[in-house]
């Protein structure tokens, strides 16, 4: 048997949550071994957004929507802190992309326009890049200055993407996207992302196409105007430790920490630490995770996702096939300066 469950709570595994979306393709149901079909831009690997929540797919819980059991169990799956914070609700959001062709230019809200105007949260995001076919690009920020009157002009002219900042990829590549920064992925890229637990999304250029209705997709030029960020950065790429049997932190931020690890042998994580649920998206090669306080375990599949609740977030994670790769997003609600100062006490690493 793949899983063996003992207790309520272990490593929740969801059933498959596909978007049919006019720029997806097809690398998603191949890589996860599905049912091909056409068109599929993303697939929310772990979501309690309301339009799409992830049903749990493995133990006690098999057949429940995750947003159902962090309900029953709130503090224990979120973790303490994350359950004041957020009120009960899971604060991420987390997919994989497949965009066969260009995704539209787009930014989100931050969370006070958000809440102001729609109710939900704002959305600040990550793009952690899995493959890109030679030559591929992806947009991210302004490369020049721009006034709300230029920025208008410019789409109302369809030229908007010649002031936006270009960056060819490849498998490894890190950007970093807050709230208001003007971004698009584009064609021959798939890839990781974890965001803030929103589907607000301004369309800013769309070039000129039909939607999968073939009815032209909606533009939303006012709301993007007013959630823009037009500061021009220096560098928009994010940089990090690529070291291999270690956890590498990729982002910090303050909706979100990622670490991405690359192993060999099996991994011990103790993250209980961070008193926050895991979610752990595997990116090559299958391997196993056994919690240690309960000894029940979960084989995950490359290409697929699962969430660790918060009160068993202590667990060793084997590859299966001489190597594994897993990317792991949480909420961080360590005191920095502690957890700084313990390590340098204990002679080991924090992260």
């Amino acid at each position: 048997m793949e899983n063996t469950f003992n207790n309520i709570l272990y490593p929740f595994l969801f059933e498959p949550n596909l978007h049919e979306i006019v720029w997806g393709g097809e690398k998603l149901t191949k890589w996860k071994g599905l049912a091909a079909k056409n068109h599929i831009g993303e697939s929310w690997e772990v979501s309690c957004v309301e339009s799409s929540p992830s049903v749990i797919a493995n133990g006690m819980w098999a057949g429940y929507t995750l947003k159902d059991v962090i309900s029953k169990h709130p503090e224990e799956i979120l973790g303490g802190e994350v359950n004041r914070r957020y009120n009960g609700e899971l604060p991420l959001l987390v997919k994989f992309i497949d965009a066969q062709k260009d995704l539209s230019i787009q930014v989100h809200p931050d969370d006070e326009m958000a809440k102001r105007l729609h109710g939900k949260n704002g959305k600040s995001e990550m793009w952690y890049v899995l493959d890109a076919e030679p030559g591929a690009y992806l947009y991210s920020g302004f490369k020049e200055e721009l006034s709300r009157e230029d920025y208008k002009r410019k789409v109302a002219d369809g030229i908007i993407v010649e002031s936006l900042a270009k960056h060819e990829v490849k498998a490894g590549d890190v950007f970093y996207l807050p709230a208001g920064r003007v971004h698009a992925i584009c064609s021959g890229i798939l890839l990781a992302e974890v965001q803030q637990s929103s589907d607000v999304t301004y369309r800013i250029f769309d070039y000129n196409r039909p939607g999968l209705d073939g009815k032209p997709r909606e533009l939303h030029t006012e709301l993007a105007a007013e959630a823009l960020n037009y500061q021009v950065e220096a560098d928009y790429r994010t940089d990090y430790s690529t070291l291999t049997d270690r956890a590498n932190s990729v982002i910090d931020s303050p909706y979100f920490s990622v670490r991405v690890t690359e192993f060999h042998d099996s991994f011990h994580r103790n993250l209980i630490k961070y008193d926050s649920f895991i979610i752990s998206m595997c990116l090559k090669g299958d391997c196993r995770i056994k919690i240690r306080a309960t000894g029940d375990e979960i084989l995950l599949h490359e290409g697929f996702s699962c969430l660790i609740p918060a009160s068993i977030a202590d667990y060793d994670i084997t590859p299966l096939y001489g190597q594994s790769k897993v990317l792991d997003a949480y909420i961080n609600n360590m005191d920095e300066d502690l957890l700084h100062k313990v390590s340098r006490f204990l002679h080991i690493s924090s992260k």
